[in-house]
């Protein structure tokens, strides 16, 4: 199942939890704005190739919307559709007064040289300045993208505007980034994994922790889950996966990625085939790479009691069904990797005050937002005896209906 018919369902399932009007219903799925435009750039050789750029801008009820931009070669318009869709329950749930959108370009990002990543950049920010702004729509990095992609946004933006820090949020820390964003989503993790254990008298001390996934995510995840006492025994990426029963040596681990571009060849533990990963024998599984990677085909094998989605969109609906049956509690990515857009709205109000916060600041926020998040999580669990996942799903549906009717969406 794709994650444009996934979200889908779950939205019309906790649309029918909410009992919301279906009118109402059909308004809130269909996307404010779509935006495609041709972005044509010189290459380093002279010659001229195109690209297609888009941003699809999906609600805008609770406040500006907000999401990444990646550069990908297949940036299929449904996918886009599916995560901007995502972004606006994503916001609501963690209580931010943003709405959704995303956006990329079809581009193979590895294949273009860094002039020609930002000519491209450049004319793809002249395409779509005037639908973008600090309190219309907010880009962030994505797959593909970076702080620096950020930058060239911003300055082309601000040839038109104006010097405007806030129209993006990911930025070098030197153009009004945020301390702390880096880790944001990492860290964000770790809180929620946190709230939840709390639930049932465990902490992070003493649990056994698998993460697929070394890159931001996954990297630093590892890194804080480490340093706050779990013991993580196996982590994959794409270049291999490695296993230490006693847990690896995370710090030793990051450096090997470093210097041999993965994790594949790390002595601090035995090679494992990174297909077993998500089946080994752990207390918390945590997905932190791609989509669709637990479903009907390896549901039944899974070992762990939780699986916390720091990755978008990595449980099938149709695993979600049978690791319900076998009690295993999961988490659901527009809770658990909620920590990064948080702390993109931080670095917005900051951008927006002129007053930069201290990373203690930063963090001490972001916890707050992520645990308070997951005790609204919960009340609609009690509320509706669901689980976490339509719990989070009902949350953020009914936030953004109750601000649509309240602004008078039938006028």
């Amino acid at each position: 199942m794709n994650a444009l018919a996934a979200t889908n369902r779950n939205f019309k399932h906790a649309a029918k939890l909410l009992g919301l009007d279906s009118k109402l219903e059909k308004s809130l799925l269909i996307p404010f704005r779509e935006i495609k435009v041709e972005c044509t750039i010189p290459k380093d050789d002279g010659t001229l190739a195109s690209y297609v750029g888009f941003r699809v801008q999906h609600d805008n009820a609770r406040g500006p919307m907000k999401g990444g931009i990646r550069y990908h070669p297949e940036v299929d318009p449904d996918e886009v559709n599916a995560l901007a869709q995502l972004m606006t329950w994503k916001t609501a749930v963690a209580n931010i007064p943003y709405g959704g959108a995303k956006g990329g370009i079809g581009c193979t990002p590895g294949e273009l040289s860094v002039s020609e990543l930002e000519r491209l950049t450049r004319v793809f920010t002249q395409k779509i300045h005037d639908l973008i702004g600090i309190h219309t729509d907010v880009p962030a990095p994505d797959m593909g993208t970076n702080p620096q992609t950020m930058a060239w946004i911003l300055d082309e933006y601000s040839k038109f505007h104006g010097y405007s820090p806030a129209v993006v949020t990911g930025k070098p820390v030197d153009l009004g980034g945020s301390l702390g964003r880096d880790a944001a989503t990492g860290r964000g993790v770790l809180f929620a994994t946190e709230a939840l254990l709390a639930e049932y008298g465990k902490s992070i001390s003493g649990q056994r922790f698998v993460i697929q996934g070394f890159g931001n995510v996954g990297s630093w995840a590892a890194q804080l889950i480490s340093e706050a006492g779990g013991k993580v025994i196996a982590i994959s990426d794409v270049t291999g996966a490695v296993k230490n029963s006693n847990g690896l040596d995370i710090s030793k681990l990051l450096k090997h990625s470093k210097e041999n571009r993965g994790i594949k060849g790390f002595d601090g533990g035995d090679s494992l085939d990174p297909n077993s990963l998500l089946t080994e024998d752990c207390d918390v599984l945590i997905p932190a790479a791609l989509g669709g990677v637990i479903n009907r085909e390896n549901a039944n094998d899974i070992r762990a009691k939780f699986i916390i989605e720091a990755a978008n969109h990595p449980t099938d609906p149709e695993a979600d069904e049978i690791l319900a049956k076998k009690g295993v509690l999961i988490l659901p990515d527009i809770l658990a990797n909620s920590g990064g857009v948080t702390v993109s709205y931080f670095e917005w109000v900051q951008n927006i005050q002129g007053f930069m916060w201290d990373e203690n600041k930063v963090n001490s926020e972001l916890k707050t937002y992520m645990t308070r998040g997951f005790k609204d999580v919960k009340e609609m669990c009690k509320t509706h005896n669901c689980d976490l996942r339509m719990g989070a799903f009902s949350l953020g549906v009914n936030r953004v209906a109750r601000a649509t009717v309240l602004r008078g969406w039938e006028a």
